[in-house]
């Protein structure tokens, strides 16, 4: 990894900061996040063991569910137990290679989720708007197909920006990363080549995958609120809006987050960086822990 010009060829190891700004207090800040990921992994665990366990259950909304709590835990797990190693036990190391690794995992998980709470959109839809059309159209083949689908369309659409990545930035100016986690731009912006294509990939990768899925999924609920205005007994409004207000919860502190996120890495150099590091740690931890205790409570089955 010879140095030159105060920069140097591709390093093997890459270190992380953390949240820059509040290295003093990150072990405490641990205490949160380790406190939300048990929680998270506690309550998706036993949504899979509810669903999986009980029959009745084992139909299209449950089934979506079940996935996004088995994405949940996988998300959280990538990268809370690097994350409280760097803020408690002074690991900040992580060689190149895991590190893409890392960034594919995250992204594509990141990508399932969007694509599941798609799914579960979708679904609603359909059991509001067609409701004698529900069984036929969201079969048992149906729902594999799109869980196959949503797996594999951000695991493939992932893989360019590692090549890129790779492939195109040999020299970096540091093996710093001011990130708790191998986020794509935060590993970009280390380079000092042209990382034009890197950036545009980025946003056209997040277009494809979390722009439409944003766009569909509120097509889907604004149809779903104009069809249940519409039905004439006040009870199957409250059942609709009941059925519905969950998946809009959800739907809403993800996104909210994912473009907070997302934009602030690209255009958000006034934001403070710690807030902007803290933010995304939430962005990955909040989602699988809050949409258990969301749909433990809201959804009457479970």
């Amino acid at each position: 990894m010879p140095i030159t010009n105060g920069t140097m060829f591709m390093p093997s190891v890459l270190i992380f900061i953390g949240i820059p700004g509040l290295e003093s207090i990150q072990c405490w800040i641990g205490i949160p996040f380790c406190a939300m990921y048990v929680i998270a992994l506690v309550g998706n665990s036993l949504l899979l063991i509810i669903i999986i366990s009980e029959p009745s259950l084992h139909e299209p909304m449950y089934i979506f569910l079940a996935m996004l709590g088995a994405t949940d835990i996988a998300l959280s797990t990538i990268i809370v137990p690097k994350m409280l190693g760097i803020f408690w036990f002074h690991l900040p190391e992580i060689f190149f290679d895991v590190c893409l690794f890392q960034m594919w995992l995250i992204h594509t998980f990141q990508g399932i989720e969007s694509g599941v709470l798609l799914a579960m959109a979708l679904d609603r839809y359909v059991a509001i708007c067609y409701p004698l059309r529900h069984a036929t159209i969201f079969t048992r083949q149906l729902v594999t197909h799109i869980g196959v689908a949503v797996t594999l369309r951000p695991a493939i659409l992932v893989i360019p920006c590692l090549l890129l990545i790779k492939c195109r930035l040999k020299l970096y100016r540091t093996e710093l990363i001011s990130h708790t986690y191998c986020e794509h731009m935060a590993v970009v912006k280390l380079a000092t080549e042209d990382v034009y294509i890197n950036k545009f990939y980025g946003l056209l990768g997040a277009f494809i995958v979390g722009g439409l899925d944003f766009m569909l999924i509120a097509l889907s609920y604004v149809q779903i609120f104009i069809t249940v205005f519409h039905l004439p007994q006040k009870e199957a409004h409250l059942k609709a809006f009941n059925t519905c207000i969950p998946h809009v919860c959800v739907f809403f502190q993800f996104y909210l987050l994912a473009f907070f996120s997302f934009f602030t890495h690209r255009s958000g150099s006034y934001i403070p960086s710690y807030i902007h590091i803290t933010l995304s740690n939430l962005y990955l931890l909040v989602p699988p822990f809050f949409n258990p205790l969301v749909y433990g409570v809201k959804t009457k089955h479970i």
